[in-house]
């Protein structure tokens, strides 16, 4: 069994659009009032507080005569949003994540329904608090007999309302496949794949910058805090939507192709928020959405039984001469075809790294050898394994 998430959207009338709003609210209102009594308890008091307190504190925040909203609201989406902040503390402890921040209003927001809090009969789905069901656009169908066990609600900064519907399904695992890849990801090209194949980046942001910046510089001339603001950032936040869909539409259709074509992928572990610190090429390696692209191909071949390998990030992919192995001391990022010194071979340098990339992945898969290049020599071979022959 697999857990599967269902996005659809969903167009609410006024009446519940305002509950949700307000449910939305509330639930950032007491994720932001728990972090601060958190973070005030520890430069205080050095003391650490947990879920149940927080939990506590929320009962006796329902009591105060200003904050006696929070009961006109489900009280499942505000319980959920400090099981959040308790799993954020949790990643910050364990180094997976920065500390937890505050919520803004003008990023949207979201709220999280449990079973306890909405029904799902029919084909519609009703929540808590809410007299009808919500309008549902249903572009695709749930698999057969399943029931979702949690519901997200998700308002965007462009005014889009989204429903998550998280379920437990079977994936029936794709055919096996003689076919392998190495990919090796770039700017200009995306994706060059070992097979020869070089798949171009769509650019979604430089394709919509014109737009993005005219519509910015409107929003610069409006008067803070009046209406017309408001609506000029709606503008942009709308441009900012198209941008995310169609990079969001082209990286799921380019890796559920290369899951379903191949039963072997070898991708670089890069560590793309280090990259991004070169101001000259963070703009570029954003767009792209390297991360993201490695995240649906770790998901998707764990759900239809491909081999996703990845290796070390120091291996030299593009400097290393495929034909004889010879290492060769730099590799500006403009040299985009070179020779090698040794054997005279011609290398393309994006096909020649994701050949490299696929035999190292495959010397993982077969014998878990260590593809870390620590102190190459010129020829290819390594020091440190020469030191422990002797």
């Amino acid at each position: 069994m697999a857990q599967k998430a269902f996005k659809y959207r969903f167009y609410p009338t006024p009446e519940q659009e305002n509950l949700l709003r307000r449910t939305i609210g509330c639930t950032r209102l007491v994720y932001n009032k728990a972090l601060a009594v958190r973070t005030q308890a520890w430069y205080e008091e050095q003391k650490r507080v947990g879920y149940s307190d927080t939990s506590s504190m929320l009962t006796e925040w329902k009591k105060q005569d200003n904050l006696q909203f929070l009961n006109e609201v489900s009280c499942v989406p505000l319980q959920q949003g400090l099981r959040h902040l308790q799993k954020a503390f949790s990643n910050f402890f364990e180094g997976r994540a920065k500390y937890p921040t505050f919520k803004k209003k003008r990023n949207g927001g979201s709220a999280e329904f449990t079973k306890s809090a909405f029904k799902f009969r029919n084909g519609q789905i009703s929540l808590a608090k809410c007299v009808e069901p919500l309008p549902i656009r249903w572009s695709r169908q749930l698999p057969f007999g399943v029931e979702p066990s949690t519901i997200t609600v998700k308002l965007a900064p462009s005014g889009r309302w989204t429903i998550s519907l998280l379920v437990d399904t079977r994936v029936e695992a794709l055919p096996p496949s003689s076919q392998q890849v190495g990919v090796d990801l770039g700017v200009t090209t995306l994706v060059a794949l070992s097979s020869g194949e070089k798949i171009a980046n769509p650019k979604g942001f430089r394709a919509k910058y014109s737009r993005l910046r005219r519509q910015q510089k409107a929003l610069s001339r409006k008067q803070k805090g009046s209406n017309n603001r408001h609506k000029a950032k709606a503008k942009v936040a709308r441009v900012h939507q198209q941008i995310t869909d169609a990079r969001n539409d082209f990286l799921h259709k380019l890796t559920t192709r290369l899951v379903c074509e191949n039963q072997t992928i070898a991708v670089e572990d890069l560590a793309v928020k280090n990259m991004v610190k070169n101001r000259k090429l963070a703009l570029s390696i954003s767009d792209a959405s390297w991360g993201e692209l490695v995240r649906q191909l770790e998901y998707k071949c764990d759900w239809y039984g491909r081999t996703l390998i990845k290796i070390d990030r120091w291996f030299p992919s593009s400097k290393r001469c495929g034909g004889c192995g010879h290492v060769v001391k730099e590799m500006p990022l403009k040299i985009r075809e070179w020779n090698c010194p040794n054997c005279g071979t011609t290398h393309d340098r994006d096909l020649n790294a994701a050949n490299n990339i696929l035999a190292a992945g495959l010397a993982v898969k077969v014998c878990g050898a260590s593809v870390r290049p620590e102190r190459h020599k010129l020829d290819g071979s390594c020091i440190e394994a020469e030191k422990s022959k002797k």
